[in-house]
């Protein structure tokens, strides 16, 4: 009875709400070009219609040599059947707008396996962003050696895991100092499996997942002395396995109970999404059923595709929202704070919008640093005949950008923000990131089988900004709360998120019009804090973690 109460009210206040208005000054602009970006995705796509073809890939934002501006690492694929796979890339931000391609310098080609995503952090506490590569096949761990070159480790390490891993992130579940590594994985599929060809609308086309089993996700706990071990089952990261079996596209961790660790939720394709609560030590409990956030609002297991983790609604509470195949609506998840979750995508008006889209990558980025998270949906289909079996659903598809009201309701803003949105494309990862450090957040969008694009936010800086960065072994799963303008904004400090991907680790706040922030309050992993006041907009503020 209260979930439907809330979800009346949350009906009635979207009847009233009124659309944000959009500046004129924000547009985002194709910078790929001239910012020397020329990577291409490549699936290898022969005919066979194998499934792995149809979903990479990704990438993310990181500063590797430690100089302030953000480097970008792409994954690429390459030929399932033979020979040769593709190389990724790493491209040195130069810090003028243009990038650099270091990627044979800095050995990072991962050109032996097909590649899928990436999770960047700093595994070994030395200061560096390390890169771990999901794929088709075994994962691999680069480590920054911190001459501008990374090492392959992953033997060492122990975290290659042989599955078909999606998406995967660094937290720090047991609060020990060390970042642990989460992996989602996604269906079982054999290269050499006869499997019967698939057929829909009288067309072959990729094979739907529903076809095949789920494969349990990998949970690796780091040891602190370069190498991880696989605590799945201990930790309680339990999955039943075979055709009971989640299959992970999606994973981001965030502490949605406030209770100073960190939980997972998992996005699985046709199957429940996953909700992982953390005791604080380590071990957790799977409670998306009971929680409401393993299905839609209407009871339906859908297509996880993307997610990310976000306090939409300024209540100090972690909201989630998943992206869906269409023909299904995307779900945005409103954390009740009484243990529970509503899927609000109708109220919010984020739902009906994406029902002809097939959505990936995503986030909550405040894009026009007015105080308020926005949401921006990369959108793209599996199937390159789509348009043979439908009329109203295409293969390439735009970009979808909402802009928060602040009421609870969004507006589909896309048209109002430029060409470069507009754009049809496969799109598969979102990135985010402020690479010019202009004080707004930037866009890399990664396509199957086409080209990478770098979308520069031109405006979003109109409003003022404070950029939060935080130094220690405890910065990823901090919480920072910023207050200005009367008005409290919370996130989770944390990289892995959206698609296949990973972001800029600078918490970002827009502060609208407040020229001073009143009161930036960090809770470190562990309990420690910290308050600084009174700090003027437009700058950058590095906070050192307590002994």
């Amino acid at each position: 009875m209260n979930s439907l109460r809330r979800s009346l009210i949350a009906v009635y206040i979207a009847a009233a709400s009124v659309a944000p208005a959009v500046s004129d000054a924000l547009q985002f602009v194709d910078a790929t070009a001239e910012a020397g970006i020329s990577f291409t995705h490549v699936n290898g796509a022969r005919g066979d219609l194998h499934m792995p073809e149809t979903m990479g890939s990704g990438g993310g934002f990181l500063d590797y040599d430690t100089d302030g501006h953000l480097d970008l690492y792409l994954v690429n694929s390459g030929d399932l059947t033979g020979e040769p796979l593709a190389s990724s890339a790493l491209y040195r931000n130069v810090g003028d707008g243009t990038f650099v391609d270091v990627t044979a310098a800095a050995g990072v080609e991962a050109a032996d396996r097909y590649g899928m995503g990436c999770a960047v952090g700093d595994y070994d506490n030395d200061g560096d962003p390390d890169i771990y590569v999901t794929a088709f096949g075994p994962n691999l761990l680069y480590r920054n050696d911190g001459d501008g070159t990374f090492t392959d480790v992953t033997a060492s390490a122990r975290v290659g895991d042989p599955a078909w891993s999606a998406s995967a992130t660094f937290a720090d579940i047991d609060l020990d100092g060390d970042l642990d590594l989460y992996v989602s994985n996604y269906v079982e599929y054999d290269l050499d499996a006869d499997y019967p060809p698939c057929i829909e609308s009288g067309l072959r086309t990729y094979c739907h997942p529903r076809h095949f089993d789920g494969a349990p996700d990998t949970l690796y706990r780091n040891d602190g002395d370069g190498a991880f071990t696989d605590i799945t089952e201990a930790a309680g990261v339990t999955d039943p396995g075979g055709a009971y079996a989640g299959k992970g596209l999606g994973v981001v961790a965030a502490d949605f109970n406030g209770d100073g660790a960190p939980d997972f939720y998992v996005a699985n394709d046709d199957t429940p999404n996953y909700l992982f609560q953390n005791d604080g030590a380590g071990r957790f409990e799977e409670i998306a059923l009971i929680a409401g956030c393993a299905y839609s609002g209407d009871g339906v297991a859908q297509a996880g595709m993307g997610v990310d983790a976000g306090d939409y609604d300024g209540d100090g509470l972690m909201d989630l929202f998943v992206t869906n195949l269409s023909y299904e609506t995307n779900a945005l998840y409103r954390n009740a704070g009484d243990g529970f979750f509503d899927d609000v995508a109708y109220a919010a008006r984020v739902g009906e919008e994406s029902y002809l889209h097939l959505g990936f990558g995503t986030g909550f980025i405040d894009l026009n640093n007015d105080g308020l998270l926005d949401i921006l949906i990369a959108n793209g289909h599996v199937l390159p005949n789509i348009g043979e079996m439908t009329d109203t659903v295409t293969y390439a598809q735009p970009t979808q950008v909402f802009l928060n009201a602040g009421d609870g309701v969004f507006a589909e803003a896309t048209g109002e923000l430029g060409v470069a949105l507009q754009t049809y494309g496969v799109a598969r990862a979102a990135i985010f990131g402020d690479y010019d450090n202009d004080g707004d957040t930037d866009v890399v969008l990664t396509h199957s089988n086409g080209p990478a694009r770098l979308l520069r936010n031109d405006g979003g800086n109109a409003g003022a900004w404070l950029r939060v960065t935080l130094r220690g072994k405890g910065s990823i799963g901090a919480r920072v709360i910023v207050t200005a303008g009367g008005r409290a904004q919370t996130r989770d400090v944390r990289r892995g998120s959206s698609y296949l991907a990973s972001h800029d680790p600078r918490a970002l706040f827009g502060l609208g019009d407040a020229a001073v922030v009143d009161r930036v309050h960090i809770r470190w992993p562990g309990g420690r804090e910290q308050t600084f006041h009174d700090i003027p907009a437009n700058q950058e503020l590095v906070a050192t973690q307590p002994d």
